[in-house]
């Protein structure tokens, strides 16, 4: 989707990047400026308090503007989950990205090794390891390129049923002694992502997830005593909805020797009315209500058809519905009573409500709604306006 069609103006006719949020072409998603940059200033804050780097995941929104407003913010680096997003970073002259997966293609090894790891490239790059055969490649394939630098490597660990990274904390331990000890690879320190982890009783604090996290304590723990990491190490782990857990577990007050946390939240920068509205810890559900959602999507109704249901003019085509189905805001229209209305149900293009028997919105009626899980919205639009208010004062153009 475009985002940037003015209703009236004939079909594919361009709004430009200014002008009233009235005249685009519905439906729409929108952006709040003053949420996006509040939600910045938020987390950098609260990384700074903590005494924890950040390195924003660009994957949720893989949005040179918003990578600029994050580096200002003062971002350690950035995150990217394909070798496809490092290049797009380096190429938006992303000083470090940390590339929050094993590198095991041969021409993306190859690329890293002649770009990245060149004696003149601008951008440090950090990706993980999580096997012997893996080390493998990556040793063999550099061993062809010789880059100019060692390529830094996280040892990765994983939990069971869930993505990469070590299952095994004694064969994660022989695997950093490998790396530590071989050409054109530096042991940098320790990954993992607790995220996914099953919550269990405590939302707030999954047991899985804290035994994770206490996991790679300890083998960063021991790596340091072996002094097998050259340098400060780095520990990361950290999506957007427990961050706190990863400063309670990894952050500065748990070593006795020097560390850099590195948190890899992404979606905080526009929060949501979903799942991290539950899940965060600056989130609503769990008390502290410090990021504002900054998505809306905007559409109209198309047909009230029978009692109790209504037709809207969106469906997955337009709004992600992996996490949980959008949530009725309300309308453009602030009389419009919208209690007990709920989204229960999407086609491509279509979405159904129900409504209180006897409610009947005219077609046409402009209605607003949150999303669930940002970096699908990111996903599905081009251009996306970017809104104060009721004008729209620029747009974000998320890339692939």
């Amino acid at each position: 989707m475009t985002g940037r069609h003015v209703a009236g103006a004939g079909a594919g006719a361009d709004a430009g990047t200014t002008g009233a949020v009235a005249d685009l072409e519905l439906p729409v998603m929108l952006l709040h400026d003053d949420a996006l940059d509040h939600n910045v200033r938020r987390m950098a804050d609260w990384c700074r308090t903590a005494g924890v780097a950040l390195a924003p995941h660009a994957k949720t929104h893989m949005s040179r503007e918003l990578v600029r407003r994050q580096a200002a913010a003062g971002a350690w680096g950035f995150t990217a989950a394909t070798t496809a997003q490092v290049r797009r970073l380096a190429g938006w002259g992303v000083g470090r990205v940390l590339h929050a997966n094993v590198l095991v293609d041969r021409a993306a090894i190859a690329w890293v090794a002649t770009h990245l790891l060149a004696a003149g490239s601008a951008t440090e790059y950090l990706c993980y390891v999580d096997s012997d055969a893996g080390l493998d490649l990556l040793l063999a394939e550099l061993a062809v390129h010789r880059p100019a630098r060692p390529l830094p490597l996280l040892v990765e660990l994983g939990f069971p049923g869930g993505r990469t990274g070590l299952r095994d904390d004694v064969a994660a331990l022989a695997l950093a002694r490998r790396v530590a000890g071989a050409e054109h690879v530096r042991l940098a320190g320790v990954a993992a992502f607790e995220g996914l982890v099953p919550a269990g009783g405590d939302p707030s604090a999954p047991d899985g997830a804290v035994a994770l996290l206490a996991r790679v304590r300890g083998l960063l723990t021991a790596l340091s005593h072996e002094g097998l990491v050259a340098g400060v190490p780095v520990v990361s782990a950290g999506g957007s909805s427990y961050p706190d857990l990863v400063v309670r577990e990894l952050g500065p007050a748990l070593w006795d020797f020097p560390v850099t946390t590195v948190l890899r939240s992404g979606c905080y920068v526009t929060h949501d009315h979903g799942v991290y509205r539950r899940t965060s810890p600056l989130g609503e559900e769990r008390g502290d209500a410090s990021l504002r959602p900054a998505f809306e999507l905007r559409a109209s109704v198309l047909s009230a058809p029978e009692d109790g249901r209504v037709v809207v003019g969106f469906g997955r085509r337009e709004v992600p519905t992996d996490d949980r189905l959008p949530v009725v805001l309300g309308g453009v229209d602030p009389g419009l009573d919208v209690r007990g209305w709920a989204v229960t149900g999407v086609n491509d293009h279509h979405a159904f409500l129900a409504v209180p028997p006897g409610v009947r919105p005219a077609p046409g009626t402009v209605l607003r709604f949150g999303i669930s899980h940002p970096c699908g919205a990111f996903d599905r639009w081009r251009h996306i306006p970017l809104v104060d208010g009721e004008r729209v004062v620029g747009e974000i153009t998320p890339r692939l």
